[in-house]
């Protein structure tokens, strides 16, 4: 396929039917992106040939032009000595080289047009590119939160759930325990009596009682008088 050939497809290619097309749009884009890429780099290489061989057409014309000044200086020569014959050989020669550089002046226009036609290529190709590149980030970041949806998805399905939670459960076990275990050793220091704590706990108690038990004599006692009294 020729240079020309391939950029106009891909000036005229529909991404988006591509994409809709393709198994893996991530995978089709960057294909397009490289092909565009490729393409873009073979144009620019093409247009600085085409400058070069212009340039060299440039130099060849002028030196043309010098050439159909001399041999038009040299007719001058031959016809002032009378050597008409010389005169019309080196007009000859002139015109040769005066045919040669139209020649060139028209293969020079030819490449103008096709220079016109690069540049307009590149900026169309270079359009073409930022807006693949554009619809890669898009659809990166569509691909990126799909993926991350279904992470979270899978993170906050029932089973996964459910080990989690009783993970959580087997935590609180432990913890129960180990504050069973504190609270048993709380008790007692280990030799059979009762810690401070526990002892100004039951003296607390004893003086409770001690209160409920006068209350109650003070009571009979009460009772005691009424009987006598009658």
């Amino acid at each position: 396929m020729g240079i020309f050939s391939r950029t106009r497809d891909i000036i005229a290619a529909n991404f988006n039917d591509m994409l809709d097309k393709a198994d893996d749009p991530a995978k089709m884009i960057r294909m397009i992106i490289l092909e565009m890429e490729e393409t873009l780099v073979e144009v620019r290489a093409s247009a600085a040939r085409t400058i070069a061989d212009q340039k060299e057409m440039h130099r060849h014309t002028v030196k043309l032009d010098r050439l159909q000044a001399d041999w038009g200086e040299k007719a001058q020569l031959a016809l002032s000595k009378d050597r008409e014959d010389l005169a019309r050989a080196a007009l000859v020669e002139k015109k040769k080289a005066a045919d040669m550089g139209e020649q060139l002046k028209q293969e020079i226009a030819v490449l103008d047009d096709a220079l016109r036609a690069y540049e307009q290529d590149i900026a169309k190709l270079q359009q073409r590119l930022r807006e693949a590149r554009s619809r890669q980030t898009a659809i990166a970041a569509r691909l990126e939160s799909a993926e991350n949806r279904v992470k979270l998805r899978t993170l906050m399905s029932t089973e996964r759930t459910d080990e989690a939670l009783a993970r959580f459960d087997q935590l609180e076990r432990r913890v129960d325990y180990a504050e069973g275990r504190a609270d048993a050793l709380s008790l007692s220091d280990g030799s059979g009596q009762l810690s401070l704590a526990d002892e100004i706990a039951s003296l607390e108690d004893s003086d409770r009682v001690d209160e409920e038990l006068e209350e109650m004599k003070r009571a009979l006692g009460k009772g005691d008088a009424a009987n006598k009294g009658d």
